[in-house]
């Protein structure tokens, strides 16, 4: 069943042209960048990104970082904007604010080097980099001033609890994803493959302005199974009755997605042991979400997610991990299959975190997934999904 309309002010949103966050809101960004880069110590900070990756350029900019963007922030003058290719100028010159839009010329690192150079950079600066620059990059600008500074950790700190508005923006991703979920469910059916799950994906969201964030598939006979975590790549696999279906779903909303995951079954009941599993995914979603809460130290969600290994199961993805603007901490693994150091921090009002228990045999043969992102509060969480959660037959 597909979602209810989005209420009118993020419909509007996603009606308008180029979206914008609120004066008021990108001011907050470049006040706590400010900050940042006076607690660094660096008076100029360069702002990288390439092949839409590189979370910091449309935070400031509106900017989706197409092939390659660097952003200039000095104490002196707008900021500089330097694009490629030569054809992505004009749209960045229509979509991005708060800055001056300028072509990278023939080498981005070498043009953002004269730039700094012509607004008091001088070979004694220390200069701050935020976002995915390449080690011949860094070599350059290591070579043109005294010390680059990698940011990416403080940055990382700084999105980690969203503003109101993004909060809305996720809001409208999550839309999204439960459109296409809930086109998973009406049209799963034997004879498809993976490849026409990611299709019914798309067509939910892209007539309506979303985008692509990931359609992760993974399908497997309950009788004989060889899949234990939603493939990345998906598989041209002709799905079958008696087949069990999991997914992890982003539709995004200008780089803002939801993330929600599910199991199906195909035309059958789940067998004892997918129902085991998925039990027990249930179990420790629950047990999760009971203590999610402002001020819950993170080593207490590991303890929540005993349930596993008390089942005889293990896992294969990330137990939790936070969202929005990127793969973001605390990421957290299950007590057998841990995702490294437990982080040493403490959850707060406004984070948003992904639950998703990707229940899985200790033997990695069968597996199944459920989940979604969930926005922390003072007294616990709040849904941002509305498909209704649980292991879904088709059929």
């Amino acid at each position: 069943m597909m979602p209810n309309a989005l209420p009118d002010h993020l419909a509007a949103l996603t009606e308008a042209d180029w979206p914008r966050f609120s004066d008021a809101e990108i001011t907050r960004r470049y006040t706590a960048i400010d900050r940042l880069m006076d607690e660094a110590g660096v008076r100029h900070l360069l702002v990288y990104g390439a092949q839409w990756n590189g979370a910091a350029i449309p935070w400031l900019t509106h900017w989706p970082t197409t092939s390659e963007a660097a952003l200039t922030v000095t104490p002196w003058g707008t900021p500089n904007l330097f694009v490629q290719f030569h054809n992505h100028v004009p749209q960045a010159e229509a979509e991005a604010t708060g800055c001056t839009v300028k072509w990278g010329g023939e080498d981005t690192i070498a043009t953002v080097i004269e730039d700094f150079r012509s607004r008091g950079a001088t070979a004694n600066d220390r200069i701050g980099v935020i976002g995915p620059l390449g080690l011949g990059g860094a070599a350059k600008l290591q070579a043109a001033f005294a010390d680059v500074v990698d940011l990416n950790r403080a940055f990382t700190r700084l999105r980690l609890v969203k503003s109101a508005e993004e909060i809305s923006w996720m809001r409208i991703g999550a839309w999204y994803s439960d459109r296409a979920m809930a086109g998973v469910a009406e049209n799963l059916a034997p004879g498809l493959t993976e490849r026409d799950l990611c299709d019914i994906c798309e067509r939910a969201w892209v007539p309506a302005g979303g985008e692509t964030g990931i359609h992760f598939f993974g399908s497997t006979p309950m009788a004989e199974p060889d899949c234990r975590v939603p493939r990345q790549i998906p598989s041209n696999r002709k799905i079958a009755a008696g087949d069990v279906v999991f997914c992890e779903i982003s539709g995004a909303f200008r780089g803002y997605s939801g993330q929600i995951l599910r199991s199906f079954t195909v035309e059958a009941d789940p067998t004892q042991l997918y129902r085991d599993l998925h039990d027990t995914a249930m179990a420790v979603y629950q047990s999760i979400c009971e203590v999610l809460k402002a001020g819950t130290p993170v080593g207490d969600i590991v303890a929540a997610s005993r349930v596993i290994e008390d089942g005889g199961f293990t896992t294969c993805d990330d137990l939790m991990h936070g969202y929005g603007g990127g793969y973001l901490p605390p990421v957290i693994g299950s007590a057998s299959r841990p995702a490294g150091k437990i982080p040493d921090m403490t959850l707060e009002a406004g984070m948003l975190v992904v639950v998703q228990p990707n229940v899985t045999t200790v033997d990695g043969t069968a597996g199944v997934q459920t989940g979604e992102c969930l926005l922390i509060t003072e007294t616990g969480y709040e849904r941002i999904h509305l498909f209704e959660p649980g292991f879904h037959r088709v059929g």
